[in-house]
């Protein structure tokens, strides 16, 4: 009898010890996990894609070697915007490495290169005096090119040491092949860190 007594008390003790302050503090405590491990796998998704600069087709702005964090969300929300640099496998070549070029052209724009200068809907771009230099090879794109839905032409930031839209073998890049945008490189020689302008 004093031992059935005893059990009841322990239960009883524990039944008390389960209080509506503690109910609600194990679900606050069960919700913020599942807020943590929703924001750890969005941003996971997000950036969690890292490729590793190859060549100096890039230089100023990315140097060989030098590893790139790539958002891979932006574009399912926008399309490239001319100026961003863009992180791609050549025709969907999942065998190739990833490249990263400049967006020089959208959809609806008409690019050709003539005597070295990008010329984009008929007008030569003007850049920074001394940014990029004359390109020595037009490509593809010595005859005028129309982009249609969803292609985009891009570039080496340094021209003539660059395999990009110009190539035959790389042509028009498709949104559908590019992996996300680059937007923060590090490891370079001098150990900075920087957002990719």
């Amino acid at each position: 009898m004093r031992r059935k007594k005893r059990y009841q008390s322990m239960f009883q003790e524990k039944k008390k010890t389960v209080t509506p302050e503690f109910v609600r503090e194990l679900f606050s405590w069960l919700f913020y996990t599942v807020i943590a491990v929703f924001v750890a796998f969005v941003l996971v998704l997000s950036f969690g894609k890292r490729v590793r600069v190859i060549g100096d087709s890039m230089e100023t702005a990315l140097y060989n070697s030098q590893s790139v964090l790539v958002d891979r969300i932006i574009y399912r929300l926008t399309s490239p915007k001319r100026n961003d640099v863009i992180v791609f496998l050549p025709n969907g070549n999942e065998k190739s490495h990833f490249y990263i070029k400049r967006v020089v052209a959208v959809p609806g724009e008409t690019v050709k290169i003539v005597d070295g200068n990008l010329v984009i809907n008929g007008e030569t771009v003007v850049t920074e005096s001394g940014k990029y230099d004359k390109m020595e090879e037009a490509g593809i794109a010595e005859n005028e090119i129309t982009l249609g839905n969803g292609e985009f032409f891009v570039l080496g930031d340094n021209r003539n040491s660059s395999e990009d839209s110009r190539s035959a073998n790389i042509g028009i890049v498709k949104i559908g092949t590019i992996a996300g945008k680059a937007w923060l490189s590090y490891g370079s020689k001098e150990g900075k860190t920087g957002l990719i302008e």
